[in-house]
């Protein structure tokens, strides 16, 4: 059962030099999925995002199904270059936070069975990356989402809103076409970029950079820079 979606432009295309990134917020009874796109220059839209939900009496396997379906779906339909998914941490809630890994397990499966590379991220770091405060509550995380984003509207409900957070976290903390490729953050190995290749340059981790690799490799530099003691922000 759909019980969100339509916030954002499916027909939406990228920036030549944009990255896409598909955020989750895992849940059995409801799964966010949000899609977001990312330019060097930091500036997020949405593409899609919806909201997985099914009913506490349904069968495990038919509600795991459900996500897995939706999941790649999207995934199919959007073509992102990675997969955020809010890291699973122990909690008092036994059985939430088990329905929570198994919906998690299922995402991040299909993922790498499109060959998506996968990262984690626990649920201060969003925070902290869109509001500022890894302490912020699920109104703040919305409503500077919905600043972030440009839209007319929050996107509702909280799940929906905390997918797009994940999403713009892992573009803007992982550092996806400069720093976050030579890095530990992501759990599974990137994939060859799909943005055509400059010319005479290989394809991959570790071979030529393609024009979103650059320009988010200088904008991290310039990042970087602005945030050493002294620094002035240059690349």
């Amino acid at each position: 059962m759909d019980t969100g979606g339509g916030v954002g432009d499916r027909t939406a295309r990228r920036e030549p030099t944009a990255l896409r990134v598909i955020g989750v917020d895992p849940g059995l009874t409801r799964c966010g999925i949000a899609v977001v796109d990312v330019t060097a220059r930091r500036t997020a839209t949405l593409v899609d995002v919806t909201v997985v939900g099914t009913p506490a009496d349904h069968t495990l396997d038919a509600r795991l199904l459900e996500i897995d379906s939706a999941i790649t779906r999207m995934l199919q339909l959007h073509q992102p270059d990675h997969l955020a998914v809010e890291r699973v941490f122990a909690q008092n809630n036994t059985p939430t936070v088990v329905g929570t890994a198994q919906a998690s397990g299922v995402v991040i499966a299909a993922a790498a069975r499109a060959g998506i590379p996968v990262a984690l991220h626990t649920p201060s770091e969003v925070k902290a990356a869109v509001t500022g405060n890894g302490n912020a509550g699920k109104e703040q995380v919305t409503s500077m989402v919905t600043r972030i984003l440009r839209l007319d509207a929050p996107p509702r409900p909280a799940d929906a809103a905390d997918a797009i957070a994940l999403a713009i976290t892992h573009a803007w903390r992982g550092g996806l076409m400069g720093r976050g490729l030579e890095t530990a953050s992501l759990t599974s190995p990137a994939r060859p970029s799909r943005f055509p290749t400059t010319p005479g340059a290989s394809r991959g981790q570790g071979g030529g950079m393609t024009a979103a690799q650059k320009a988010w490799l200088a904008a991290e530099k310039k990042a970087a820079g602005g945030r050493r003691p002294g620094g002035r922000g240059g690349a």
